[in-house]
C-alpha cells in the first residue's frame, strides 16, 4: 500500500515498556503514531492500566515488595546497631499494597499524560490483524474501530503460564498478576516453579513473616549459573522459606474455610503428599500473547514450540513492515531495558535514517531474591561450552559485607565469581555477585563487560573502601588453584 494512504504511520500493539517506547520515539521524530493496548483480565479477574507487565505486576511492585521485606531485616539488626526497636515488629500487608499501588496508579496516568503530549492516538482495546496493514478492534462498550498504519510494531509482551495437567490450576490458583494487586496478604502460600519470578515472590513473602514453600519440579533458576542459583536458594533456606525439591503438582481443592488442599508428587521420595494452603501461586513460566491477534491471516510466522513471533536482527518479522519486540519476540532476553532500548531503535531505523541494531550480548541482570543476584555475559557453564574447560579462568571469592559484622547476620553466600578467556590478557566473559545490592553493583561492572574489559584491567583498578562491590576487583584466587575463595580481613 503506498505511503499516505493509511491513517498511521506507525501502530504499535501493545503498551508495555517497549511499545511506549517506540511509539514515543517515532512521535519525537515526527511520525504520526497509535498505539492499541487492551489488559485482558486474568482468570482470577485482576487488570490495570497502561505501562505493560513491568510498571504493573513486574518489576516495579517486585522490587518495592522486595524493598519492604529488606526492611524487615534491618529492622532485625537495628538493635545490634543501638536502635531500640521491638524484637518482632509485624508487617502489614494492606498498607504496604494501598503505598504500591497507588504508586503504580500514579505511573498509569503518568504514560497516558506522555502519549497525549506526544499527540499519540491511544485506543484502549483489543486488535486483531484483517489485513497487512489494517487493525480492527472492539472496546468495553462494542464500539467498533479500524486503524491502518504503514508499519505495525508488535509489543504485546506475554502473561502467566497456567499448567494444563493440573486439576484447579486456573480455578483456585493465582499468579503474579494477581499477587500484587492482591488487598490482603496471601497467608500460607505455596509458589509453584523456579523461575527468578517464583524465587523472588517467595522471598519478599518469607521476609513478612508468611509461612513460605518453593515447590521446584528441577533446577532452580534456569538458564542462570548454576553454582550461583543453588547458593541463591541455600541463602533462603536459611531465611525459612521452604522447599519441595523434584516435586509436580497434581491437583488442588477448596475447603470450605476458602483454604486450599493441594496434592503432589514427590518424586525422590516416590510418594504422593498433600498439605493446606491459604495460596497457590504458579510461578511455571510465561506464554506470548500472540493467541487473537490473527497473525495467520497476515502470514506473520511463530516458533513451533514457543508461540512466539519469528524476527531477524532487524527486528522484522515474516511480514516486511510487521516488526516485532520485547517479551513477544523469539530469542530475546525478557528484560524491560532490552524491549525499550530495541524500541527506540526500531523506531530510529524507520523514521530517523538510523541503521543501528539491537546488541543483546552482555546484558546485565539481577534477581531481587533476599540476598541479590546480579550478573552480565556468560555463565560459568556456557563459558565452559564454547571454550572448554581448559579455555577458561574462573576468579572466585566469599566474602563478608560490613553491615553483616555488627549484628553477625549469616555471609557464607556471599559470593563473586569473574568467568575470564584463559588467554593472556583475559577478557572478561561474565561476572556474577551475589549480596547486597547486587543490581548496582553489577550496572558499573556491565560497561567495562561490555567494552571487553580484561582481567588485567580490573586489577588496575581501584576499589571503593569499604564497599561489597570493591571485593570484585580485588578476586585473585582461580578455582584452578583449589585454594580457599574465603576473604578475610582488609
Amino acid at each position: 500500500m503506498a505511503a499516505g494512504v493509511n491513517e498511521f504511520d506507525l501502530l504499535v500493539i501493545g503498551g508495555g515498556s517497549g511499545g511506549l517506547a517506540c511509539a514515543k520515539e517515532a512521535a519525537d521524530l515526527g511520525k504520526k503514531v497509535a498505539v492499541m493496548d487492551y489488559v485482558v483480565p486474568s482468570p482470577r479477574g485482576t487488570s490495570w492500566g497502561l505501562g505493560g507487565t513491568c510498571v504493573n505486576v513486574g518489576c516495579i511492585p517486585k522490587k518495592l515488595m522486595h524493598h519492604s521485606a529488606i526492611l524487615g531485616h534491618a529492622l532485625r539488626d537495628a538493635p545490634a546497631y543501638g536502635w531500640q526497636v521491638a524484637p518482632s515488629v509485624p508487617h502489614n500487608w494492606r498498607q504496604m499494597a494501598q503505598g504500591i499501588q497507588n504508586y503504580v496508579k500514579s505511573l498509569n496516568w503518568g504514560y497516558r499524560v506522555q502519549l497525549q503530549e506526544r499527540k499519540i492516538k491511544y485506543f484502549n482495546i483489543q486488535g486483531s490483524f484483517v489485513n497487512e496493514h489494517t487493525v480492527h478492534g472492539v472496546d468495553k462498550s462494542g464500539k467498533e474501530t479500524k486503524i491502518t498504519a504503514d508499519h505495525v510494531v508488535i509489543a504485546t509482551g506475554g502473561r502467566p503460564r497456567y499448567p494444563d495437567n493440573v486439576e484447579g490450576a486456573k480455578e483456585y490458583g493465582i499468579s503474579s498478576d494477581d499477587l500484587f494487586w492482591l488487598k490482603e496478604s496471601p497467608g500460607k502460600t505455596l509458589v509453584v516453579g523456579a523461575s527468578y519470578v517464583s524465587l523472588e515472590c517467595a522471598g519478599f513473602l518469607t521476609g513478612f513473616g508468611l509461612d513460605t514453600t518453593v515447590m521446584v519440579r528441577s533446577i532452580p533458576l534456569r538458564g542462570f549459573d548454576q553454582q550461583m542459583a543453588l547458593l541463591v536458594t541455600s541463602h533462603m533456606e536459611s531465611q525459612g522459606t521452604k522447599f519441595l525439591k523434584h516435586c509436580t503438582m497434581k491437583k488442588l481443592e477448596k475447603l470450605q474455610n476458602n483454604q486450599l488442599k493441594v496434592y503432589w508428587n514427590d518424586h525422590e521420595e516416590n510418594k504422593e503428599c498433600l498439605d493446606v494452603f491459604d495460596t497457590v501461586l504458579w510461578a511455571v513460566g510465561r506464554v506470548p500473547e500472540t493467541r487473537g491477534l490473527n497473525l495467520e491471516k497476515v502470514g506473520v510466522k511463530l516458533h513451533p514450540d514457543s508461540q512466539k513471533i519469528l524476527v531477524n536482527a532487524n527486528d522484522e518479522t515474516s511480514v516486511g513492515h510487521i516488526f516485532a519486540i520485547g517479551d513477544v519476540s523469539e530469542g530475546r532476553p525478557e528484560l524491560t531495558p532490552t524491549a525499550i532500548m530495541a524500541g527506540k531503535l526500531l523506531a530510529r531505523r524507520l523514521f530517523g535514517r538510523s541503521s543501528e541494531l539491537m546488541d543483546y550480548d552482555n546484558v546485565p541482570t539481577t534477581v531481587f531474591t533476599p540476598l541479590e543476584y546480579g550478573c552480565v555475559g556468560l555463565s560459568e557453564e556456557e563459558a565452559e561450552k564454547r571454550h572448554g574447560k581448559d579455555g577458561i579462568e574462573v576468579y572466585h571469592a566469599y566474602y563478608r559485607p560490613l553491615e553483616f559484622t555488627v549484628p553477625e547476620r549469616d555471609s557464607s553466600q556471599c559470593y563473586i565469581k569473574m568467568v575470564c578467556l584463559r588467554d593472556r590478557e583475559q577478557q572478561i566473559l561474565g561476572l556474577h555477585f551475589i549480596g547486597p545490592n547486587a543490581g548496582e553493583v553489577i550496572q558499573g561492572f556491565a560497561l567495562g563487560v561490555k567494552c571487553g574489559a580484561t582481567y588485567s584491567q580490573m586489577k588496575k583498578t581501584l576499589g571503593i573502601h569499604p564497599t561489597s562491590a570493591e571485593e570484585v576487583v580485588k578476586l585473585w584466587i582461580t578455582k584452578r588453584s583449589a585454594l580457599s575463595a574465603t576473604v578475610t580481613g582488609c
